[in-house]
């Protein structure tokens, strides 16, 4: 894997991250998600 899509990942990563983290728990519980899975919500929407 080259630099730049390793950077790309990343970034994609962190803005899942961030944006996850700003919804409330009831809108994550209506995607499905818990609070404590988003590193991993984000971490599968990167690969």
């Amino acid at each position: 894997m080259n630099v730049a899509r390793s950077f790309n990942n990343w970034r994609k990563y962190r803005q899942t991250i961030n944006e996850l983290g700003r919804m409330s728990n009831r809108a994550l519980s209506d995607l499905g998600i818990n609070r404590a899975d988003i590193e991993r919500v984000a971490r599968d929407a990167t690969r």
